[in-house]
């Protein structure tokens, strides 16, 4: 199966009408599509990780998607934390790929243009920015875990 244009097109309107996303890398069979947006928050040239392709599923491999995680009762903030929200539905990843390090642990300093995590849509990985020059306090996601729209990912203190 090949991505026909209109494809294409869907796909381009999904990111023009997101307002976080900043990165986006789509390999589908021999098609590759990178887009990255220039500005206030996108991350530095030197802080991007490379994400490599999926390996495809075997065939005959049934494919189970998970459902979302229900979000327990959101922590509440203190003042001076700011909580990391998922602009979109997908699979919340802390590192780039299996067994490379995570992008971030608890007790870190973080720029406003640090990656924090990955949220894959339909293999589609898009690059979630810190957004704020802070210490993590909590990560709120298991690796590999669905997000939902909005759903609280990680803490960050902006007075620490």
């Amino acid at each position: 199966m090949e991505l026909s244009h209109d494809d294409v097109k869907k796909i381009l309107e999904i990111v023009d009408a997101s307002e976080h996303l900043q990165d986006l890398e789509l390999v589908y069979g021999g098609f590759r599509l990178r887009i990255h947006r220039g500005g206030a928050g996108s991350i530095a040239p030197g802080d991007q990780r490379p994400v490599p392709p999926l390996a495809p599923k075997p065939a005959g491999v049934p494919v189970t998607p998970s459902a979302p995680a229900k979000p327990a009762v959101e922590p509440a903030l203190a003042e001076g934390e700011i909580a990391i929200r998922a602009p979109m539905l997908g699979t919340f990843y802390r590192s780039s790929a299996p067994g490379e390090p995570p992008f971030v642990e608890i007790g870190q300093r973080v720029q406003a243009n640090n990656t924090v995590c990955l949220i894959e849509v339909m293999k589609l990985f898009n690059s979630i920015n810190a957004g704020v020059d802070g210490l993590v306090k909590q990560i709120l996601v298991e690796n590999g875990s669905m997000v939902e729209f909005q759903q609280m990912l990680i803490v960050i203190a902006t007075n620490a």
